[in-house]
Formats: structure tokens, C-alpha cells, sequence
């Protein structure tokens, strides 16, 4: 079998299984993160040193987003003063790149933009740094458990392939 139809097979099946886990354990976990979380494994070039990148980068995005909205939600400026906020963080984002484990600034980037998303779209209380870290933290294990379906997903569809041979 080739490579395509392997993944097309391996990931198609764990789909259906991540989707039983965010919409029907009750967890809380959310499977838009978990697909992002996913999709990242691969970005960051898959194994087991892309998952960790990936996961490592998810927290820190995670982490300058809770902040961030902490201080939006603490100061209650106007656009003005929140665009700033942003912009500031955004620089403490990338530039946290300097460090070798932070370098994966996508992955930051998809940590940072899932835990402002679900922050801002599901009403969480951004000024209240327990409630913003309780959603960051969800958002977080969602993008990781993604990783490892990302792992899991290359490591079948590598045995459809050896299977095939």
C-alpha cells in the first residue's frame, strides 16, 4: 500500500476515535484543538522530536495567550489599548524563539491562537487568571492529545505500508 492511502486509512480511523473522545466522554476536550494539535505534529516533521517540539510550543503559545488576556481583561482598555496588549505579547512570543526549545514559532502560533479562541468565543472570564488558565489548560491537553494521535497516525499507516511490502 502506499504512503497515502496507509495515512488516508490510519488517521481516517483515528478521527472517528478523537471525535468519540471530545464529543462523547464529556471531558471537555476540543476537537478543533485536537485536529490543530495534530496537524502540527506533522508540520514539525513527525516522530517522536515533532511531537515534542509541537507540545512543548503549544504550552508556551498557550501560556503568552493567558497572559496576555489576563492583562486584557484586568486593564479593560479600549481597542486601542487591548491591540497593544496583543502586539506585545506576540513580540514576547517569537521572540521566546531565541531559546532552541521555543523555536517552533508555528507551533506557538497555533498554541497562542487556540486559547484565545476558545477563551474569547465560549465567554471565559479573561480578567480571572484561574478561569483563563482552567481554559488554557483544556486547550492545551486537546492540542497535545492531537500530538500524539499525529504520532500514533504515522506509526499505523508506517505498518500498512511494511504490511503492504
Amino acid at each position: 500500500m502506499n504512503l497515502i492511502n496507509a495515512l488516508a486509512i490510519s488517521i481516517g480511523v483515528l478521527a472517528a476515535v478523537a471525535t468519540w473522545l471530545c464529543l462523547g466522554t464529556g471531558f471537555g476536550l476540543q476537537v478543533w484543538a485536537l485536529f490543530i494539535g495534530w496537524g502540527s505534529f506533522y508540520h514539525t516533521g513527525g516522530k517522536t522530536d515533532g511531537l515534542t517540539k509541537s507540545a512543548v510550543n503549544h504550552i508556551w503559545g498557550a501560556l503568552v495567550a493567558s497572559v496576555a488576556l489576563i492583562v486584557v481583561g484586568t486593564v479593560a482598555g479600549s481597542v486601542v489599548v487591548t491591540s497593544i496588549i496583543v502586539g506585545v505579547s506576540v513580540v514576547v512570543l517569537v521572540l521566546g524563539a531565541h531559546l532552541p526549545l521555543l523555536a517552533t514559532i508555528p507551533a506557538a502560533v497555533y498554541g497562542y491562537a487556540s486559547t484565545a479562541a476558545f477563551a474569547l468565543l465560549t465567554g471565559v472570564a479573561i480578567g480571572e487568571p484561574a478561569a483563563m488558565l482552567k481554559a488554557a489548560g483544556m486547550i492545551v491537553l486537546s492540542l497535545i492529545i492531537g500530538n500524539i494521535f499525529g504520532l500514533v497516525s504515522e506509526k499505523g499507516a508506517g505498518a500498512l505500508v511494511k504490511s503492504d511490502s
